[in-house]
């Protein structure tokens, strides 16, 4: 990839499935997100993925099965529940509880606090 090394790294761990389905609210948490994912609650484009680590792309969409949402609680509070802000790269629709990629997440739109050339200075040794 072109670009600034540490931000295409914090690029490529934004864009991963289990944290994309944790930004779009599905999930209260990251290991939360990944269970779902690897459980396969999570479809992309309308096919089922289990592999966390799969990188979304813009205009993917990201939803639930249909007989998840109807069998799982918490899925079925979300319908409800809609109100949570997502970040701006991301667009999400809880009635249908289906999210999709609008663009690529900048550095301004990852709110960890991370020093990423710290990262890259340690690996380029």
């Amino acid at each position: 990839m072109r670009g600034i090394t540490g931000e295409n790294l914090l690029q490529l761990l934004e864009r991963r499935l289990d944290n994309v389905v944790y930004r779009l609210g599905f999930a209260d948490s990251r290991a939360q997100a990944r269970q779902f994912v690897l459980h396969g609650h999570i479809t992309v484009n309308g096919r089922r993925v289990n592999i966390p680590s799969y990188l979304v792309d813009v205009g993917d969409t990201i939803a639930i099965k249909q007989k998840s949402a109807t069998e799982i609680e918490q899925f079925k509070a979300l319908r409800e529940g809609a109100g949570k802000t997502v970040v701006p790269w991301l667009q999400v629709d809880y009635e249908k509880l289906e999210g999709s990629v609008s663009a690529l997440p900048a550095r301004e739109d990852i709110d960890v606090p991370i020093q990423e050339h710290l990262i890259v200075e340690l690996y380029s040794r």
